[in-house]
């Protein structure tokens, strides 16, 4: 590498890049980087790579997909280009950009990421540049908002309330859903989708496949979680239809279904295709909801059949269906949804996710086995480097960006 490549001489990191596990030098120990020659054997999993298809993350750690609003018509702005780098320096495995949306009314708010046309292409591509030149791979996860979509930014809810009006930029006359159900009192009530809507918003994931993948990214995550449309179609609370999409489970989960099986045809074979689900909305049968809300054994079932179409990570999380939800919040409450999948579909990978925040808890979830991959969300956002201050405590010798090197904890100072 000679500094006659500028491009390549400040950006591209050696071997697997920030986070992975490195044998330490001489000049480490001298200098007082580290006392140890060498590293744990085996490795603590979290630093363990891992093989999904052609793809293989130099450790077990992903940025969980988390809203960011802050696009402008649903292009990436520079504060992606920040958010999203920040974390490649910082050696996550796998960055996953948050829910992006297939149409315009696919998004939750109107400052949404999206990907519904090809002109959005290029400033992606230049976050996922941004994380291969720091060895890091990247997904995307692609969503429709359904009947929670035309809401407002976090910040804008406390003065303005959730929900957009044409006035503020929101699109009441075009929030879609199964079934005309409302999420609560407040909310805008979802258009029921004709058969017709449900071909057209299919095929836009299609077509948001095909521009992910000419935007370099390595994994796409489908959204069939916390309540958005994918979702809605699953759980009774929120789909009434009598037809082909609704009733039974058969039918309840065919919409995802025929979602994966349509866009794995457009995704390269050696690319891996992860669906991230609420494997229950933790809400009982009773007099007010008789039919109780979509549950863990359906989820079970529901990722079986997964498996026989092309899906190779289940992304296990949670709720989202009703307000009349009760989740028994604690640390790592999530992680036993991701060890069932895991322990009842052969074959198939498992994230788990929710409430994670100490690398040991981390480590330890690998460890057992109770899933593959560990999805970090709000811990991150407090704590970036996450993966080098966990290779700290668990005795891991990891690479830092060549850019970070000299801001290494020591264990004596010395100029030799």
């Amino acid at each position: 590498m000679t500094t006659d490549e500028p491009h390549d001489f400040y950006q591209e990191q050696r071997g697997l890049g920030p986070g992975s596990a490195i044998t330490p030098t001489a000049s480490d120990v001298s200098q007082g980087y580290t006392t140890q020659v060498g590293n744990p054997s085996p490795l603590p999993k979290l630093f363990q790579p891992l093989k999904i298809r052609e793809l293989t993350l130099k450790n077990r750690t992903v940025v969980s997909p988390m809203c960011m609003y802050s696009s402008q018509d649903g292009f990436a702005t520079d504060f992606h280009m920040v958010h999203y780098g920040q974390y490649a320096l910082h050696g996550l495995g796998l960055i996953i950009v948050e829910a992006t949306g297939v149409s315009p009314e696919g998004r939750i708010t109107s400052n949404c990421l999206g990907i519904w046309k090809d002109e959005h292409i290029e400033k992606l591509r230049q976050v996922v540049d941004f994380a291969h030149v720091n060895k890091s791979a990247i997904g995307i996860q692609l969503a429709h908002s359904g009947r929670k979509g035309s809401s407002r930014p976090l910040w804008h809810i406390q003065e303005h309330g959730r929900y957009a009006d044409e006035a503020t930029g929101g699109w009441p006359q075009r929030v879609f859903g199964p079934s005309p159900v409302p999420f609560d009192k407040d909310s805008w009530t979802p258009q029921e989708m004709s058969l017709e809507d449900i071909r057209r918003v299919q095929q836009d994931f299609v077509d948001a496949a095909v521009r992910a993948d000419k935007a370099e990214f390595d994994v796409i995550e489908i959204h069939s979680a916390h309540g958005y449309l994918v979702h809605e179609f699953l759980s009774p609370i929120s789909n009434k239809r009598t037809d082909d999409y609704g009733g039974s489970f058969k039918n309840r989960i065919r919409f995802i279904v025929e979602i994966v099986q349509a866009v794995r045809e457009v995704w390269p074979q050696e690319k891996p295709l992860f669906v991230r689900i609420s494997v229950t909305d933790w809400v009982q049968q009773s007099e007010e909801i008789p039919t109780g809300g979509w549950t863990e054994e359906e989820s079970i079932e529901l990722a079986k059949i997964l498996s026989d179409v092309g899906v190779d990570l289940i992304d296990c999380s949670s709720s989202g269906s009703s307000p009349k939800q009760e989740i028994p919040l604690g640390p790592g409450y999530q992680v036993r949804f991701s060890t069932s999948i895991k322990n009842e579909v052969p074959g198939i990978f498992t994230g788990a996710v929710g409430l994670i925040t100490d690398p040991v808890q981390a480590n330890n979830i690998l460890e057992e086995s109770k899933a593959d991959l560990v999805f970090l969300a709000r811990t991150l956002l407090r704590q970036p480097s996450f993966v080098l201050d966990a290779a700290v405590k668990l005795n891991v010798f990891a690479q830092y960006p060549h850019q970070y090197e000299r801001g290494r904890n020591k264990t004596k100072y010395s100029f030799t």
